[in-house]
């Protein structure tokens, strides 16, 4: 059986790796997985661009083992360094989660990244797995503590994963698990998860 999670996106030592955005007008960056920036890294003067890889997480769980309660790791796809300065910020498998929301003025303000998930992965013979089997951990290489967007697991529909400070570059790693709590049906089952940073 084999689970798949697609996930679509828009683009130091510390309790988290955040970084304060300069001087400049108001913008805003998400990049799940794969993103393109030009001109190099941000920190050197780099500018996001548009990009739109439609990243995979996936797992193969074994036949001996389906349904026994026993999560399943799942690997994704996409780049693994920060569009920040280059760093290997994230190991293979897992998900780079990257994004700032810069606003000179009205200090209160802040930005939303949620994600919008279907009720179950569906297989093309028709059968369900329920999305709240897909959860996730959170980390950064070098980082310690509390993660800018923390841990969870999907619960679907339109769920508000974390509030972005305005003027901070944040990222995290996620890294996705199956339950595996139910026999279910051979099969290939998909789902599609969008990522979205609403800003004011």
């Amino acid at each position: 059986m084999t689970i798949l999670l697609l996930s679509l996106f828009a683009a130091a030592q510390a309790s988290a790796y955040t970084v304060t955005i300069g001087t400049g007008p108001k913008a805003a960056y998400l990049r799940v997985g794969d993103g393109s920036i030009t001109g190099g890294n941000y920190n050197a003067g780099g500018t996001p661009a548009a990009n739109t890889t439609v990243n995979l997480v996936s797992v193969t769980v074994p036949a001996n083992v389906v349904g026994n309660t026993v999560d399943q790791a799942m690997t994704g796809t996409g780049r693994t360094t920060s569009d920040w300065d280059g760093f290997a910020f994230c190991n293979a498998g897992q998900v780079y989660i990257g994004a700032f929301f810069r606003l000179p003025t009205n200090p209160n303000q802040s930005a939303t990244l949620r994600a919008t998930a279907p009720t179950a992965l569906t297989s093309a013979g028709g059968d369900t797995i329920p999305i709240t089997q897909i959860t996730w951990t959170s980390s950064g290489n070098g980082d310690a503590g509390a993660q800018p967007f923390p841990a969870g697991a999907f619960a679907g529909g339109t769920q508000t994963l974390a509030t972005l400070l305005r003027n901070t570059w944040a990222e995290s790693c996620h890294t996705f698990s199956y339950g595996n709590d139910a026999i279910v049906a051979a099969g290939t089952y998909n789902a599609r998860v969008t990522y979205t940073l609403a800003t004011p």
